[in-house]
Formats: C-alpha cells, sequence, structure tokens
C-alpha cells in the first residue's frame, strides 16, 4: 500500500527535469488516443450493425423453413399446410428461389428468380413496395426489382415480356444442340418494386410459383417456407411448435439469421480493426517505457534515501511497477471518457453527417454508432494488459537501477 501511494505521489507531482512531464504527457495522451479511437471505431461498426438490424429486409419472412443441406426439400405444400394450422402462424406460404438469365430484346442479364404464391407476395410486402405497375398482377406477370427493370430496360408499360431461362436439370442434353439445354418461359411484366436493400433490389424478379416450378422440373419442392406470424404470438413459443412439426432435415431462422452472412462480415470488420487498433495501442503503450526510464533514472536519489532507511529491493521495485500501471490505465481511462462522450455526442446529436450527392437516397444522414458496455469491457481488458507489461517493465527496470544504489 505504501508503495503505490509513493506511486501516485510520483504520478502527480512536478518532476525536476521538464523533458520529463513532457514525456509523461505524451505518453499518456499516446495511450489516450489510442483507446478512444478503439472506442469510437468499435461503436461505429455497432452502429452500422445497429442500422442493419433496424433494416431488416421488408420482404424477409418473419421465420423461414429451410433445408438443413441442399438447395430445396420435396412437400412443401403439404407442410405448408400443417404449420398454417399452428397457433400464432397468419400464413405459410412455399417459396423457390434459383439464379436464372432474363432477356428482353438485346438486353440481356443474369438475375435471382424467386417463385412465390399470391399470398406469399401479399405477405412478405413486396405488393408495398411497388413504384410502377400493378402490385398483384394476374396470370403470367411477374415483380421486378429496380434493379432488373433497369438492367433490361423494361417497365409495365412498354409492355415487352421477359424471356427466362434456366439450364436443364434433368435429362440429356445434345452437345450439337446447345439450345436444348436450357428450359424457357416468358413472364409479363406486372409491376418493378423498390425496397432499399441492395441485394434485392439488384436483380430480383418475383413470379408465379407454378411458373418456377415448371422451368426447373419441380412439382412440390420448395427453397423455404415463408412463415408471417400473428402480431401478438409469442416468438419464441411459436417456433418451437413450428420446430416441433418439422421432419428431419428441416430447420428454422428468424430474421437475423437469414441475413448471417452480413452481419457476420460486420462483426469480422470489426474485430480485425479493434486487433489493428490494438496494435497501435501495444505501439503506445511501449512509449511510456521512454518516461519510466527517465523516471527511475531522476528517482534514483531516492532510491538511496529509501534503501538507507530499510527499504527493500522488491519494495522500491513495487514502486515503479505501480507507477508503470498507473500510467498506463490514466491513459485508458482518459481514452475511454473521452472516446465514449464522442460516440454519446455523435449518437444523439449526429455531429457527423453522411454526404452523398442525393441525400434522398440515404435511409441516415448521419453516422450511425452506438456505445456497447461489452467492448468497453474488451477495451478496458486491453487497456489492464498493458499495464500489466507495463508495470512488470517498470519493476523490472527499478530494480535493475536500485541494485547499484547503496
Amino acid at each position: 500500500m505504501l508503495a503505490l501511494r509513493i506511486a501516485l505521489r510520483y504520478l502527480f507531482s512536478r518532476k525536476s527535469h521538464g523533458a520529463v512531464n513532457i514525456i509523461s504527457a505524451v505518453s499518456v495522451g499516446g495511450v489516450a488516443v489510442a483507446v478512444a479511437a478503439m472506442v469510437v471505431v468499435m461503436s461505429v461498426f455497432n452502429g452500422f450493425r445497429y442500422l442493419a438490424e433496424s433494416k431488416l429486409s421488408r420482404i424477409d419472412p418473419d421465420l423461414a423453413v429451410v433445408p438443413a443441406g441442399g438447395k430445396v426439400f420435396a412437400g412443401a405444400d403439404s407442410l405448408a399446410a400443417v404449420l398454417r394450422g399452428i397457433g400464432g402462424v397468419a400464413s405459410a406460404e412455399p417459396v423457390l428461389t434459383e439464379q436464372a438469365f432474363a432477356s428482353v430484346e438485346e438486353k440481356q442479364m443474369p438475375v435471382t428468380l424467386r417463385g412465390m404464391t399470391r399470398a406469399g407476395i401479399a405477405a412478405s410486402g413486396i405488393g408495398g413496395a411497388v413504384i410502377d405497375g400493378e402490385p398483384f398482377p394476374d396470370g403470367r406477370g411477374a415483380l421486378l426489382s429496380v434493379g432488373a427493370a433497369v438492367g433490361l430496360n423494361v417497365r409495365p408499360s412498354t409492355g415487352l415480356p421477359v424471356a427466362v431461362f434456366e439450364p436443364r436439370r434433368v435429362g440429356r442434353v445434345n452437345p450439337s444442340n446447345p439450345g436444348a439445354a436450357f428450359r424457357s418461359d416468358t413472364l409479363e411484366v406486372g409491376g418493378v418494386f423498390q425496397i432499399e436493400q441492395e441485394e434485392y433490389d439488384r436483380d430480383l424478379v418475383v413470379a408465379p410459383l407454378p411458373v418456377v416450378r415448371r422451368l426447373l422440373d419441380y412439382d412440390t419442392e420448395a427453397s423455404s417456407l415463408a412463415l408471417t406470424l400473428a402480431p401478438d404470438a409469442d416468438f419464441a413459443k411459436v417456433r418451437g411448435e413450428v420446430e416441433a412439426a418439422l421432419p428431419d432435415g428441416l430447420k428454422t431462422l428468424d430474421r437475423r439469421e437469414q441475413q448471417a452472412d452480413a452481419f457476420r462480415m460486420i462483426e469480422v470488420e470489426k474485430w480485425i480493426t479493434f486487433m489493428m487498433l490494438a496494435f497501435i495501442l501495444a505501439v503506445a503503450s511501449f512509449n511510456i517505457v521512454s518516461t519510466l526510464s527517465m523516471l527511475v533514472i531522476e528517482k534514483e536519489a531516492n532510491m538511496g534515501v529509501l534503501r538507507a532507511i530499510g527499504g527493500s529491493r522488491s519494495f522500491i521495485s513495487g514502486i515503479f511497477a505501480n507507477q508503470g500501471w498507473l500510467v498506463t490505465v490514466a491513459g485508458g481511462v482518459v481514452g475511454m471518457v473521452a472516446g465514449s462522450a464522442l460516440v454519446l455526442g455523435q449518437q444523439h446529436f449526429g455531429w457527423v453527417k453522411l454526404q452523398a450527392a442525393d441525400m434522398a437516397l440515404l435511409s441516415v444522414d448521419s453516422y450511425p454508432v452506438r456505445l456497447a458496455c461489452g467492448d468497453l469491457a474488451v477495451v478496458a481488458a486491453a487497456v489492464l494488459l498493458g499495464a500489466v507489461i507495463m508495470a512488470a517493465v517498470a519493476g523490472a527496470m527499478a530494480a535493475k537501477k536500485s541494485e547499484g544504489v547503496s
């Protein structure tokens, strides 16, 4: 305890050499800046994750039943009928999704073809996102995302059909007639929708489920079942009942799990950035070594006095070990407070704005940030690890210096 009190006095007292004061301030400032950067950057990634969660696709179902392995499963229609009978399930509709090739006159592009029932379109909310044409086209009408409509240069008013091609899934291919390797069909453009999510607005084409099944040589197969729950349904309870009714080989996904790749990418980028900033923190922490070495030299006379009155080498080493972790922790605390203040200010006042040629295209006008207690704990752990290392280095330097002091 006495060693800590002496270390605290050394920390706040004015040094006899002005350079030591300056170097000490710079060392603490370096740690503080690195720690503040870690807090701010991790909060930015939290903000983007929060934004992604708040903007989860309007067309992703509340709960999706998908195969645990493979692309499709059979008996989707009968299973959907069973699941509709579960309390809390408002609708259960089969969905069949596959990559395809679309063509309108000279315009061609790969598209994501999604077969859905009329009830499935209504439950998904795609109809409410239609910006041109009919939300529920009849017959062979299809709904094109804005990206597919632009890429094919087609809209409902043009009256041009969209030719869709799929490789034959079954049967033999005649090398002398490559065209026979594809099945094709034509779709009328009933409407154009915009979800404001790039993965759907880029190339999605929603067509009647029977048309897509015929193209792919399927009967009752589906890629998934889209389940919409009643507003007052207990999600966990309904999910449990749905999973109990599923045959082997099928599983359920909530909305976040359906976008697992996007969230996984955000987390990977976040922690890679954290490791890079942790390296910068390590470099800033080792700048403290110069401060501690100069302090050891400056306090050489004090060491002699302490040795003369019976202070052991371990006691003297403990003083400077405490000094090492105090300097590191002081910088860390300043950095965490400053970083947290900046994040909370941005979170509530939106100081840093996003820039774009057309601000109407942005869903937010300022950088999204969210302060997370878990991230602060991780940063604090990194600071404490640096403090332990600095304490060991300072104690070793002081012990070696005290050996020559009588």
